[in-house]
């Protein structure tokens, strides 16, 4: 029963809504004459090409053009097996504390395990709340969006 009156109700609500656009009727305003000049009017000379200062424009690189532009080392248009592996190589090297170029889990592990021996204070064996909040990185400088400093 409550339907039927719901229905009922936005029924004449519909009819109201149509009703009142029917009988709005929109009047355009009518604006005054604009006053009449006084003499002729100046003249503005437009500026020569040469007077408008433009500045250059730049051509737009995508996301992925910059990422292979530092991929490139040489900037020969093409990466060279050696140009993709290099980076990597010195990480691995970074790791790789006794040269054998095989990566031990202890090698891997190193940073993170010289991290919580440093972060350990009491040497528990575990980490306080306290102690871990130590083990925080850094936050990251934000670059400035603009160069001006």
């Amino acid at each position: 029963m409550m339907r039927f009156f719901a229905g009922v109700a936005a029924c004449f609500l519909m009819m109201t809504g149509a009703f009142l656009l029917w009988q709005g009727k929109a009047q355009e305003p009518t604006l005054p004459a604009a006053p009449a000049l006084a003499g002729p009017a100046p003249v503005i000379a437009a500026p020569s090409a040469r007077s408008v200062l433009r500045a250059p424009e730049a051509s737009p690189k995508s996301r992925e053009q910059k990422r292979f532009a530092r991929a490139d080392k040489d900037d020969d248009g093409r990466i060279t097996a050696a140009e993709l592996f290099e980076p990597r190589r010195k990480a691995f090297a970074k790791l790789d504390k006794n040269g054998n170029g095989a990566l031990s889990f202890d090698e891997w592990a190193a940073k993170t395990v010289d991290k919580f021996g440093s972060a350990d204070a009491d040497r528990s064996g575990f980490l306080t709340p306290a102690e871990f909040a130590t083990t925080a990185p850094k936050p990251s400088k934000r670059k400035a969006a603009c160069a001006c400093g």
